[in-house]
Formats: C-alpha cells, structure tokens, sequence
C-alpha cells in the first residue's frame, strides 16, 4: 500500500518539527495509541489499538528515525504485530517546508500488512488509513494551536 498526501499546518516549522518529535504529543495525536515510549532519541516503542472493517487488534511494535535533517524531513519505519489480525509494517519519508505563517508537510507512505487484515482487501485497508491520517493531521493541528493537550 502506498499513501502520498500533503497538509497545511497552522504553526511555525520549528514548532510542527518539535512536536512530530515528542512522544507525549504523538501519543496525544496518534488515533488508538496506548502507549509510546521513546527508547533513545531515534527509537519508540508503541502500542496502538485498531479496528479495520471487522478485525480489531493492538499492535506492539517500534518506530525509527533516520535520515534526520532538523527541521526539514526524516524517516520514519515501524513494525508491528497485532497477534491473529496480523501485522503492519513500512516507512514514510517526511518533509516540511515554510509556507508564510504555516508549514507544509509532505508525506509518502509505502506499508504492507499480513494476516487477517491482508484479506480485508486494499480498498478498506487505503480508506482506514487516509481516515486515520486525517485524524492524526487534525489532532496535531489542535494540539499546536493551543487546544486539548
């Protein structure tokens, strides 16, 4: 599965880079996410709970950093096991760049997911997780703009 898309945060580059950087603000925005612990400055552990379609399942797994070039872009790769629903894994590349008083970021997502969320079907799998983006995007966009925390 692959996912591209482009969002327009009302916030100052610095800010968007250091929030997409903190585990407490991740774990504030990130829909279904439990847990997220940083286990050194570019490594997480994660748990989230999701539901596709029919099949709900928590995922464990982790989370890297790389190719960081503050406040610019990075990578970001995961893996996760979600037990008889199956598993997720991939990677985004992650850019920002200044647009007036708001910051564009750009992002390209290339997963892939096994087991029973396999048979759910790519059409399902691609609206869930544009579903899922969207809501991580609105959450961090609120959170930056000084609403819940």
């Amino acid at each position: 599965m692959d996912l591209t898309g482009e969002e327009r945060i009302a916030a100052p580059r610095d800010a968007v880079w250091a929030a997409l950087n903190d585990p407490d603000t991740l774990r504030a925005c990130i829909p279904g996410c439990q847990s997220l612990t940083q286990t050194s400055p570019t490594e997480l552990e994660a748990t989230v709970k999701i539901k596709i379609g029919p099949v709900s399942a928590t995922f464990k797994g982790e989370v890297t950093l790389s190719n960081l070039n503050p406040p610019e872009s990075y990578t970001i790769a995961g893996e996760g096991k979600g037990g008889i629903a199956g598993f997720a894994k991939g990677g985004a590349d992650v850019t920002l760049a200044d647009e007036g008083a708001t910051t564009l970021l750009t992002y390209a997502v290339h997963a892939e997911v096994g087991g029973k969320l396999a048979q759910l079907g790519s059409r399902l799998i691609d609206s869930t997780s544009k579903k899922l983006a969207a809501q991580f995007f609105t959450d961090l966009g609120t959170r930056l703009n000084g609403g819940a925390a």
